[in-house]
């Protein structure tokens, strides 16, 4: 090589993308690197197509040993039961039988950052499940959100490409705001759905054990007589859904970045199990061309005014991994790992997912024989001719390794008519072979007006606030103008709202007609509002009233609640009856945004609260800023100077107080300029 050959390679390897069309790793041309190869516009994936196959190798083979997505998460064992037998829907043994009682475990995860991250980013959840049935393991792989943000697997690598930080300088860690993930928005417009969930309040789950779970893709559900029903799979938490709200998410990351984590691990170490409800959307095949969405595009969701979410049975999570490594980080889960009763549809997505995920795994978990390990292994037993293979931690005996075979009886054998064994449905299939997108997944703004004229006016005020805050980080102008002209098609109010903090004037656009107009299962307004394990600061300092403080204390125990006292110092804490109260945290370790609520007793320590440094009044104040309920009793009351009163979720007594847990956003515009375009329109 020339001295300076090299030199001129890398300069050639740094402007080959400048210009030219579009190629294989292998230089044939590519013409469509949006669609994959599929029999008929709406039938399966093919899997000759040697461009999706290429294209999803590179990307699940771009890190090791960290999971390209999902990075950072937390997990945790427990059980599944059925309520009823399902066995008229499926021959799953898990779903039929409710004296069954199945171990599960679930692993939850942010989707965008590294495992370094931090929990409160502004994020898509995963949700995904393992179920240890007793015909094989069955892995239910979901998120927080119902729909998602691409309708075909072609574009999962640019999709994730774009909104990881950005090659050229490795910035933002864990956001999505930056140019490159909204650039791949505005030319996808697909994307809106999903958009519109992640710059809702959905995205900043208070809790893994308070936010919804879906499987996103439609199923099918086949029972014995060989008949099927499409399905969708939903989580319910009996806690109902709450979230943070932004200023409060920037700040737990400062603060405690593993929040979520801590919470799900200390939640289930006090005694108090996460619980969810496993929910079915059932559709009968002859509906399934009924409605003005395909219900096999995973951008789109069913509504629940149109087909109703059943609750079928309970998962309770109750048991903390042993071995973080061990069990939550070498957890593999795959779409592919279905048992007899649960089959796939033609889902674009789905199908591409059934090849990525297994491939993902053979690179992070080293070679074929990750099912092996503890975490991965099914509770029945595993009979096959696969030998060898990297991590091989099988002792198989015997001569023969081939099937059929004479030489062992031709042992193992094919599965006999009375075990437990998978078919898939016989289904005909015709189609030419086409690179071509279903025009039934053509509409892409219906559904995200279903979503916004679904919302209250505060996460109204939320998803205007998130998109300023998001393109307000992107530096390209006509992103943004692009952006907000799309947003029009959604809503005329909202591309306005937007716009005008962004300094852009929507284009004319036509907004969409839902239908229906709105869906109450979608907003966070009709969620469960339960006292259980909501966490409680107690100020205190010398001179504070016991009593009180016995008195609320009390009451939180009873409702399930649980407090922490908070004072200058660590140690007992002197009340005016000289007895004294334990203080766990200190103004220094604590603060309002890692706990749910806030109490302060009255008593002369008020005056002590009010001279350190204002650490008591600041940290009522942010507590009423978020929207929290404020508990203060008599002379406490000067903490909370209010400009008018009664206000909502500011109370003293115990039982009121209890009653006034959870967040009160009538305050909504406190923190920061309310959209009055929206914040006075009703949802």
């Amino acid at each position: 090589m020339q001295p300076n050959q090299k030199t001129q390679t890398l300069e050639a390897e740094r402007t080959c993308h400048a210009g030219g069309h579009l190629t294989t790793n292998q230089g044939v041309g590519v013409a469509n690197t949006d669609d994959s190869l599929k029999a008929g516009a709406r039938g399966p994936t093919l899997l000759e197509d040697f461009v999706l196959r290429e294209k999803l190798t590179h990307f699940d083979h771009e890190r090791i040993p960290e999971r390209v997505v999902h990075a950072r998460g937390t997990g945790a064992h427990g059980v599944f039961q059925v309520y009823e037998s399902l066995s008229h829907l499926t021959k799953a043994h898990f779903l039929s039988d409710p004296n069954l009682v199945t171990p599960v475990f679930v692993r939850f995860s942010t989707v965008a950052g590294s495992r370094g991250s931090a929990d409160t980013v502004r994020d898509v959840r995963g949700f995904a499940t393992k179920f240890y049935t007793q015909e094989g393991n069955y892995d239910l792989v979901g998120n927080n959100m119902p729909v998602f943000f691409i309708q075909d697997a072609m574009k999962f690598p640019d999709l994730i490409h774009a909104v990881k930080p950005e090659p050229n300088n490795e910035m933002p860690q864990a956001a999505s705001a930056h140019d490159t993930f909204w650039d791949f928005v505005v030319n996808t417009p697909e994307t809106l759905h999903n958009v519109m969930w992640l710059m809702s309040p959905r995205a900043l789950p208070r809790s893994f054990r308070m936010m919804e779970g879906f499987g996103i893709h439609t199923f099918k559900l086949v029972n014995a007589e060989g008949e099927f029903k499409f399905v969708k799979f939903h989580w319910k938490p009996l806690l109902g859904v709450h979230s943070l709200v932004w200023d409060e998410a920037q700040k737990i990351a400062g603060k405690d970045s593993d929040f979520n984590r801590r919470d799900l691990w200390n939640s289930i170490e006090a005694g108090n199990p996460a619980e969810f409800e496993l929910g079915l959307q059932i559709l009968d095949p002859r509906d399934e061309h009924k409605f003005d969405f395909d219900i096999l595009d995973a951008t789109k969701l069913w509504p629940e005014e149109l087909v109703p979410v059943r609750r079928v049975g309970k998962m309770t999570l109750n048991q903390n991994p042993t071995n973080f490594f061990a069990e939550t980080e070498q957890v593999a889960f795959c779409p592919a790992n279905l048992v007899p009763g649960i089959d796939f549809t033609d889902d674009p997505l789905l199908q591409g997912r059934l090849f990525s995920y297994l491939d993902t795994q053979l690179t992070r978990l080293g070679g074929p024989n990750f099912q092996q390990l503890p975490i991965n292994r099914p509770l029945v037993a595993v009979n096959n001719n696969q030998r060898d293979g990297q991590h091989q931690m099988a002792i198989s005996e015997g001569q023969t390794a081939h099937s059929p075979n004479a030489l062992n009886k031709n042992e193992p054998h094919p599965a006999r008519g009375h075990e437990s064994y998978f078919t898939h449905m016989a289904e005909k299939l015709e189609g030419n072979v086409i690179r071509e997108r279903s025009a039934s997944f053509g509409d892409h703004f219906s559904q995200p007006a279903l979503f916004w004229n679904s919302m209250s006016a505060f996460e109204k005020k939320h998803i205007v606030d998130a998109f300023r805050f998001e393109l307000g980080k992107c530096m390209n102008k006509a992103t943004r103008q692009h952006l907000v002209d799309l947003l029009g098609h959604i809503d005329t109010e909202l591309a306005r709202a937007v716009g005008a903090g962004l300094g852009v004037t929507p284009g004319k656009a036509a907004p969409a007609k839902p239908n229906p107009a709105s869906s109450k299962a979608l907003s966070m307004e009709h969620t469960v509002k339960s006292p259980k394990t909501q966490k409680i600061a107690i100020l205190v300092a010398k001179g504070f009233d016991r009593p009180q403080v016995d008195a609320m204390t009390k009451a939180l125990c009873a409702a399930g609640a649980q407090y922490e006292v908070i004072s200058a110092m660590l140690g007992p804490v002197e009340a005016s009856d000289k007895s004294t109260v334990e203080a766990g945290q200190t103004f220094a370790t604590a603060s309002s945004v890692l706990y749910d609520a806030v109490y302060v007793p009255g008593g002369s320590h008020i005056d002590v609260l009010k001279q350190q440094s204002g650490d008591a009044m600041a940290f009522v104040a942010e507590a009423y800023g978020h929207f929290k309920a404020v508990g203060l009793t008599g002379e406490a009351a000067c903490l909370l100077p209010l400009s008018h009163s009664p206000e909502e979720g500011v109370v003293g007594d115990p039982q009121q107080f209890v009653a006034a847990l959870g967040r009160h956003y009538a305050r909504a515009g406190v923190m920061e300029p309310a959209a009055p375009e929206v914040v006075l329109r009703k949802g």
